[in-house]
């Protein structure tokens, strides 16, 4: 029986699945990408890091032990800090572990309770490599046309520590076909040094996305109160085509006839040519100030005029974007 895509209502205001549909399946798991592009994705996000062999695999952290179990496995092998960092493992070590719900510093307890169980199920580690082949199969299959959507994590730390994480991903994406503007492929990162990098020395032609987080949160050295500003709205335009700044930067607790105020980051942005896809959608961790999942979603839409955003749950999101 033939697959029908399912056309969309609202193809305006893009949908990145964040680590996959992480809301009902353990994070960055091949099984959370397929429930993803089954429930309407337009991207899918892969984190990067790397393994001591240098190949890519696809998780949120450069350390690995709040969604696996390797302390298990390789009890004495966490470094003086307590972490164990992918960086330290080869991928055969990598794939021996089994990928849970995210659980909290103290590893007890999930950090979203309501989520996977984390003492359930069988779910592995899956390289760049493995998760592009199962979209592009999907896409061949289905007669879809879901896109990646790779972010570099820490690319000094990976540099300090012997391996150009941005000029493996570059390859790796050409291998499979990603090369210019035109491909389904946007490529994000909080550095914006590296950003710079990637357009000018690696000479990178696919669509680049700043990502703009707290100055508290030490993801970079990038200065991301200036980034705000238009002065630093036009230095990203320079380079990118798109900023990715958390959700809360985006609105004031403040209200005016009931409704949230703006900060005019958007429009701002907008002005400047970016497009904005702000992140993390979750309906189990609303936005403060917001009800329902549905209406947070709309609000942004509606209102702020957002061209994507990241979300744990792509179905209830995929609703709310379609009933827009």
């Amino acid at each position: 029986m033939a697959t029908t895509v399912r056309a969309r209502s609202n193809p305006q205001t893009l949908l990145i699945a964040h680590r996959g549909a992480c809301g009902y399946l353990p994070e960055h798991t091949l099984e959370a990408k397929a429930l993803a592009y089954g429930m309407g994705a337009d991207f899918l996000e892969q984190d990067v890091v790397a393994s001591r062999d240098d190949h890519l695999v696809v998780m949120h952290d450069i350390h690995v032990e709040s969604v696996t179990d390797i302390a298990q496995h390789f009890p004495a092998r966490a470094r003086d800090d307590g972490h164990y960092y992918a960086r330290d493992f080869d991928l055969d070590e990598l794939k021996m572990l089994n990928v849970h719900e995210r659980r909290d510093k103290n590893g007890l307890s999930a950090v979203f309770p309501r989520r996977f169980p984390t003492t359930k199920g069988h779910f592995a580690i899956a390289t760049l490599a493995e998760e592009i082949e199962m979209i592009q199969g999907l896409n061949t299959a289905s007669g879809g046309n879901v896109g990646i959507y790779p972010e570099i994590k820490r690319p000094a730390w990976h540099r300090a520590h012997g391996v150009d994480l941005s000029r493996l991903l570059l390859d790796t994406l050409h291998e499979f076909g990603y090369s210019h503007k035109q491909h389904k492929v946007f490529i994000q990162c909080f550095d914006a040094g590296e950003l710079v990098r990637l357009r000018t020395e690696l000479r990178c032609e696919m669509k680049l996305v700043q990502l703009i987080g707290e100055n508290s949160w030490g993801e970079s050295d990038t200065d991301y109160d200036l980034l705000q500003t238009g002065e630093g709205l036009q230095r990203v335009a320079a380079v990118a085509e798109a900023i990715g700044p958390w959700a809360e930067q985006l609105y004031t607790t403040a209200r005016i006839d009931g409704q949230p105020v703006s900060t005019s980051l958007v429009s701002a942005a907008h002005a400047a040519g970016l497009q904005v896809h702000p992140y993390t959608f979750r309906a189990d961790a609303l936005f403060p100030g917001f009800e329902s999942f549905d209406a947070m979603v709309k609000w942004f839409v509606e209102k702020l005029r957002i061209d994507g955003l990241f979300s744990d749950f792509p179905d209830l999101a995929r609703a709310a974007l379609d009933s827009s």
